[in-house]
């Protein structure tokens, strides 16, 4: 007994070891922002860590709460967004929040403006009116973002809102004239792009650190501090040239800066594709659960039906991003907070079509029922419900249908799936990763609508069948 108490510890010591040795890399949807959290998840997967990657988290907000509730351990981040947008000043909260920052990488990746040609420090925009300024949707509400920058140097310019990676491709083609830029984008040295000067230096130095949980394994704090002092803006800004000009993929890059050799397999078209199936279809199977018993309830109930397609109408208002940020504090990241959100949007349509279908039962065929001495029950289920199918199964496809296509938002939050292409693609302004995602997302969302229309025909009495 003694012998076999002492194999049962054994094995569960183990096996909290090896959990421990699960190390969660997050990182922003950019480009540099992907080729470090590689270059940590590589370092840490050579010295026997396994790694889960949880990349294309939408921004600062999203990494950082992630990161205090245990979601992530550790993502790349910058000195100056950590002390001025993270803990607005506040140093000495960093450790009430069980938060370490490693020592810089070796550069700084300091937040400036760009223009093609003519100026040359910030001061002067205030001269130049009339140029159109197109700036990413983050550095627009940052603290040390665009809203303080125009108030340092009284600029008259009124931007308009861009994804970073589609600013570069406006302003080359002369849709707007200045944009937002981190100096070691990839995109200004190739196309000799001009960096403003800071002349009154507004921004702080955005040093490249790790960011990381206080709790981290000490073995694993010793594998990221490999990267102190190792990269230089030359290097930084040669990486994302490659990445976006080379068409490199991230992990060839961090493969080749380092030396190591990565075995990542998980970023496959098929993992994505059943990824993405698993979120759409969870949420739909939940959404059933839900909507056909409540709309079935709410038919027989027409002061009250109101209300509650009302609220489902309105939570189906709320933008896809938003109610996934929404998500974030009370589900974390990854595929919880998108199958809650999914389900919020395909519970309406699946609603509404099964009271649709149940009150338009011809009277005479409920009274037909009665008659026949058939019980509530058995008019609901050998009546009302094979006369409503087509309504129901017609709210169950466009509930599907929309599930398939909100479902590559859940990238955003790590949630997996072919939106990971699609963010991807759009971090790198590279069509042919974007289409990667989204045309199997859209075959997908067809072979859906084909499949439910062969499941409704099956399922339609003979005679409502159309023909």
């Amino acid at each position: 007994m003694k012998r076999i108490l002492f194999v049962v510890i054994f094995c569960l010591a183990l096996c909290d070891s090896n959990a421990q040795k699960v190390i969660r890399v997050g990182s922003k949807h950019f480009t540099e922002g992907y080729i470090l959290s590689e270059m940590l998840a590589q370092l840490l997967e050579s010295k026997g860590f396994v790694v889960e990657r949880k990349f294309n988290l939408g921004g600062t907000l999203v990494c950082f709460e992630a990161l205090r509730k245990g979601e992530i351990d550790i993502y790349p981040e910058y000195t100056g967004t950590i002390t001025r947008e993270i803990l607005r000043g506040k140093i000495n909260e960093l450790n009430k929040l069980g938060l370490s920052i490693s020592k810089p990488y070796g550069f700084n990746n300091t937040y400036s403006l760009v223009v093609k040609s003519g100026l040359k420090s910030i001061s002067e925009l205030k001269d130049h009116p009339e140029l159109k300024a197109g700036i990413s949707y983050e550095f627009l509400k940052r603290q040390d973002g665009w809203e303080a920058l125009a108030n340092t140097y009284d600029l008259p310019q009124k931007p308009t809102a861009l994804e970073h990676g589609l600013a570069y491709e406006a302003l080359l083609n002369g849709k707007i004239d200045i944009t937002d830029c981190y100096s070691t984008d990839g995109e200004i040295s190739v196309n000799n792009l001009i960096i403003l000067k800071d002349d009154k230096n507004f921004f702080p130095r955005y040093e490249a650190v790790s960011f990381y949980r206080s709790d981290l394994n000490k073995d694993a704090i010793e594998v990221i501090d490999q990267l102190t002092g190792k990269i230089s803006e030359g290097d930084m800004s040669k990486m994302n040239a490659d990445a976006v000009y080379g068409k490199k993929s991230f992990e060839t890059i961090a493969k080749e800066f380092l030396g190591t050799k990565s075995e990542k397999t998980n970023n496959d078209l098929l993992n994505k594709i059943l990824q993405h199936l698993y979120l759409t279809f969870t949420a739909l199977a939940l959404a059933i659960i839900v909507a056909l018993p409540l709309g079935t309830w709410l038919s027989f109930k027409p002061g009250v039906s109101n209300f509650f397609l009302y609220v489902a109408g309105l939570l189906q208002t709320i933008p896809s991003i938003a109610l996934l940020a929404i998500m974030i504090p009370v589900f974390g990241i990854g595929s919880l907070p998108a199958i809650v959100a999914l389900l919020v949007y395909a519970v309406l349509p699946i609603l509404r079509n099964t009271i649709t279908g149940l009150r338009g039962i011809d009277p005479l065929l409920k009274e037909a029922a009665a008659t026949l001495g058939m019980s509530r029950m058995q008019k609901l289920r050998y009546v009302s419900l094979p006369l409503a199918a087509p309504s129901i199964l017609a709210g169950i496809r466009t509930a599907a249908v929309i599930n398939v296509g909100t479902a590559t938002l859940a990238a955003f939050i790590g949630a997996g799936g072919l939106g990971e292409y699609i963010v991807t693609g759009l971090a790198l302004n590279n069509t042919q990763m974007i289409l990667k995602g989204a045309i199997p997302a859209a075959i997908l969302a067809l072979a859906i609508e084909l499949v439910f229309e062969l499941i409704e025909r099956r399922l339609t009495p003979a005679h409502l069948r159309k023909k």
